[in-house]
């Protein structure tokens, strides 16, 4: 079985399971779902959807957000970790916002990424799920997903990205992302994870982990 075989048989499993795919950050807009993934770094989506009610409360645009204190910020997002570094940045993008793109989010790989706090994943995450651009953000599950599916060498994220984004279907990657992110919490955690019981490591997993 090559490669493309298996990633589509892959790909019909998930459709299976998930064939829907709700975005798991709560937010309202672009500007606010770019704050919510900022804030998910090393953190879970669900600790995030229990601190941006009270932080978008306060200021869910950026011309809002400047008008706190960036120790204010700080006070609200403790909970999500790295609390000094995340709100500064939270910060000085919307101000950034305001200066450069008439306050919007812009629709560019390049500017999101030169945005504060913003990576390449981040800015995938906003220009998959906030504007409809076929994206594939890699994140750690992700990540650790392909390489057990021996789908990637597991060498690094960005290797990783590059190779999904050739076995899967370009119209397919927004949805896909998702989807394997929620199998990764349901059939394969990190910890505590038993292949011959997930349905896709049992048929397609790296042999060494079967045995």
């Amino acid at each position: 079985m090559t490669k493309k075989e298996k990633a589509a048989e892959i790909m019909a499993i998930l459709e299976d399971l998930y064939p829907e795919t709700p975005i798991p950050l709560d937010h309202q807009d672009n500007y606010t779902l770019l704050v919510a993934v900022l804030l998910s770094a090393q953190c879970t989506d669900e600790r995030v959807n229990k601190v941006t009610p009270h932080l978008f409360e306060r200021a869910d645009n950026p011309a809002a957000m400047i008008e706190l204190e960036v120790e204010e910020i700080k006070s609200i997002i403790r909970p999500c970790g790295l609390s000094p570094r995340k709100s500064k940045a939270i910060y000085d993008l919307s101000q950034i916002l305001l200066d450069k793109h008439g306050g919007e989010v812009p629709q560019s790989f390049e500017d999101l990424e030169a945005l504060p706090g913003v990576g390449h994943k981040t800015a995938s995450v906003v220009m998959s799920q906030g504007f409809g651009v076929p994206a594939f953000p890699v994140d750690t599950h992700i990540h650790r997903l392909a390489y057990r599916w021996a789908l990637s060498t597991g060498k690094n994220v960005e290797k990783t990205e590059a190779d999904l984004k050739r076995l899967f279907p370009r119209e397919r990657w927004n949805k896909l992302h998702l989807q394997i992110i929620f199998f990764g919490r349901q059939y394969c955690p990190a910890r505590g994870h038993d292949p011959h019981h997930c349905p896709i490591c049992s048929k397609f997993g790296r042999k060494s982990l079967l045995k």
